[in-house]
């Protein structure tokens, strides 16, 4: 039987992964075996934050709309449940970018809630 040679074919492999791994510090760019560990290590983390990024976006919204719900005299969870009721269906992202850039449009989205709740 014939011996063959992997020497393309070895080549290729760790081009891809030396690939993945640049911009990486010291062996971990330059040594395959370690290239190759930290490249896998980086995929995990990678696959993990896209799934975190969301979670880390949705807290950043609600914080926003609770401060400014505290502004006009709610609590985030009231607001939230007057909205509700009201069968107004904005998302999160919606109402935080409100409370930041247009202040008098989510007081007025307050004051009726408040008015739905009967809160002074």
């Amino acid at each position: 039987m014939p011996r063959v040679k992997t020497g393309t074919v070895r080549r290729k492999r760790h081009k891809k992964i030396l690939k993945l791994a640049k911009g990486f510090y010291s062996g971990r760019r330059k040594h395959f075996r370690k290239a190759k560990e930290q490249v896998e290590h980086s995929l995990v983390y990678a696959y993990r934050d896209r799934r975190q990024k969301k979670r880390d976006f949705r807290k950043l919204w609600i914080i926003r709309i609770n401060a400014g719900c505290k502004l006009n005299g709610l609590k985030y969870s009231q607001f939230i449940h007057g909205l509700k009721l009201l069968e107004i269906e904005l998302d999160r992202k919606i109402l935080s970018n409100m409370a930041i850039e247009n202040p008098e449009s989510f007081k007025s989205l307050t004051d009726a809630v408040k008015k739905k709740l009967d809160i002074k």
